[in-house]
């Protein structure tokens, strides 16, 4: 029996082989961990959907893979061969429901050409009837997944493999997406070592997926970043005051927790920042929950995890959520479910250095806050001159769904929200 790759996910139809874990020659149970794949930041682990000894491995490390596309091939397996697909199936089905199987991307069909060389249309499960109907129709059987035990191919998958393409065909390409593709001038290769000594990296797989979103955000936000700066002293009073507490918890104090609760009260009076912009339906859909999302800075690049529900999670909830999932980001063990559904991002270079920035928005949000190192500076207030500890602030926000006067409203808010904070809200 084959190994093949099941559906990660809605959405997600391929990723890199990072690591195998078997070889020819081993015998691997069902369910047994056989290589790790990386797709949208986050590696998962890719299970064995049968049992057997491995006679051939059709894949390595750093190829890219599609859904469907063989990964392992089993001999010795009769306890696992009657469903070699179904196993695969029903797992993505309890999360998303199978018959609502997203159509296949214009991307997905660049990069599914390597599984259909893979994938023979000879190998599958079909009825000699629905063999003769794909001929006819001019399908290929071994593009498509069989819902049927073993793998088997019935009319149903067919009909539903026929509405994917209609539906993809019909979807309208992005407007900007063409014009900036149609704007970009070829890339050019040079070599620099004719000047001197380079050293060479390979792009990694997370790079490119930064890369990408990054270059999606610049060609196709109107982007304006508002500038100002937070007055920190209070908030560094009150973290000092109560951190000996939250540490009797196992629970480290920082600064972040305090910067969660106060940018999710402020996004409840402004819900427009809490939005995104629909632009096939030609709406703005503004969610009526607060998940933020926090860049967190690893070796390998920037990653997003999201915090949910931020405006119902008390000061430790969030400061125990917070450390957790800071070092699953930078163990790289973090999951692509948990960097998805952020309704606004915070990007915190404090503990870096540096001062204003204008950072990117991260699409489908509007708007993101940028953070940067505080200092002690004097500051007029009430007609006297104080030393303060002052942060420096900068807000990104999409100016097609966001004007300038509800962002300079919603800064006001937020510097209010910093500065009045309650002891109430940091006791345990």
């Amino acid at each position: 029996m084959d190994v093949k790759l099941p559906k990660l996910g809605e959405g997600a139809d391929s990723g890199i082989v990072v690591n195998i874990f078997v070889k020819e020659g081993d015998t691997v149970t069902k369910d047994q961990a056989i290589l790790e794949l990386e797709n949208e930041k986050a590696v998962a682990s890719i299970p064995s959907t049968g049992a057997g000894v491995v006679t051939k491995v059709h894949v390595k490390s750093g190829d890219r893979i599609s859904v469907g596309q063989r990964l392992i091939t089993l001999s010795g397996g009769a306890e696992a061969a009657p469903a070699p697909a179904a196993a695969a199936a029903p797992k993505p089905a309890a999360k998303k429901p199978a018959p609502k199987a997203e159509p296949e991307p214009e991307e997905a069909a660049e990069e599914s050409a390597e599984a259909e060389e893979e994938i023979s249309d000879v190998a599958v499960a079909a009825s000699p009837s629905l063999r003769k109907l794909a001929r006819e129709l001019g399908i290929n059987l071994g593009k498509i997944r069989g819902s049927e035990s073993g793998g088997r191919i019935v009319l149903g998958d067919v009909r539903a493999y026929i509405q994917r393409l209609v539906k993809a065909a019909a979807k309208p390409a992005p407007v900007a997406a063409s014009a900036a593709a149609l704007s970009k001038p070829a890339a050019v290769q040079v070599d620099f070592s004719q000047w001197g000594p380079v050293t060479k990296k390979s792009v990694t797989p997370l790079r490119k997926v930064i890369a990408r979103r990054m270059a999606e955000s610049w060609n196709t936000v109107a982007r304006v970043t508002q500038f100002d700066d937070i007055d920190f002293t209070k908030l560094g009073e009150l973290r000092k005051k109560f951190a000996a507490a939250y540490e009797a918890k196992g629970v480290k104090l920082t600064l972040t927790p305090f910067v969660l609760k106060a940018v999710a009260e402020t996004l409840r009076k402004h819900p427009i920042f809490n939005s995104s912009l629909d632009e096939v339906a030609n709406e703005i859909v503004i969610k009526e929950y607060v998940h933020l999302g926090i860049a967190v800075d690893t070796d390998q690049g920037l990653m997003v995890p999201v915090i949910r529900d931020v405006d119902k999670k008390s000061l430790m909830e969030l400061a125990k959520e917070l450390e957790s999932l800071a070092a699953k980001a930078r163990d790289r063990k973090i999951t692509a479910d948990e960097m998805k559904g952020g309704t606004f991002t915070i990007s915190n270079q404090g503990a870096i250095g540096g001062a204003h920035f204008t950072p990117i928005i991260n699409l489908p949000e509007v708007a993101i806050l940028g953070l940067g190192r505080g200092a002690l500076k004097p500051v007029v207030r009430e007609g006297k001159v104080e030393v303060r500890m002052m942060t420096p602030m900068a807000l990104s926000y999409d100016h097609r769904v966001i004007d300038g006067g509800s962002a300079a409203r919603f800064t006001v808010d937020l510097l209010k929200a910093f500065e009045n904070y309650g002891e109430e809200a940091v006791k345990i």
